[in-house]
């Protein structure tokens, strides 16, 4: 009877470890430059999308000073910076705007102002694979196990 206590106590500490990791984390893009021309090109905001580890149920936040905007395109108006087509009819023009990552497609934004896209203002997001859902998933699989040993007693 012990160990079975010490064993469903070992349970639910997982669970919880485990599901302080599945909470939604906020990323500001761009990181030091926020949402602006970058002065080394499209690499800086590649740069910095690759050092971040983005999930479904995150936030990136878009912050700007000056005149800028973001838009959600399509892949094909992010490789030619063409402002027709933007999803949704979805531009915004005032800072700070959130996103809400809910699609492990990768997702593509860019300025529409003037050249600011060709000159770099534009990044990509890419879902990794280990998800918050999966962790999740795991949490409710070690409290479905704990609650059956708790009835079992």
């Amino acid at each position: 009877m012990a160990a079975r206590v010490e064993i469903i106590g070992c349970l639910i500490v997982v669970a919880v470890l485990l599901q302080g990791a599945a909470a939604a984390d906020t990323h500001h893009v761009g990181g030091n430059i926020s949402w602006s021309i970058p002065a080394e090109g499209e690499s800086a905001y590649t740069t910095w999308a690759s050092g971040e580890d983005f999930k479904l149920g995150d936030t990136i936040v878009f912050n700007w000073t000056g005149t800028h905007t973001v838009a959600r395109v399509s892949k094909d108006v992010y490789d030619n910076c063409t402002t027709a087509n933007v999803l949704d009819n979805d531009t915004q023009a005032t800072s700070p705007v959130n996103y809400t990552l809910n699609s492990t497609e990768p997702q593509y934004f860019i300025c529409t102002i003037g050249s600011h896209c060709s000159l770099g203002q534009k990044v990509t997001i890419s879902i990794s694979s280990a998800t918050s859902l999966t962790v999740g998933a795991a949490t409710t699989m070690l409290l479905v196990m704990a609650i059956s040993f708790l009835t079992s007693i």
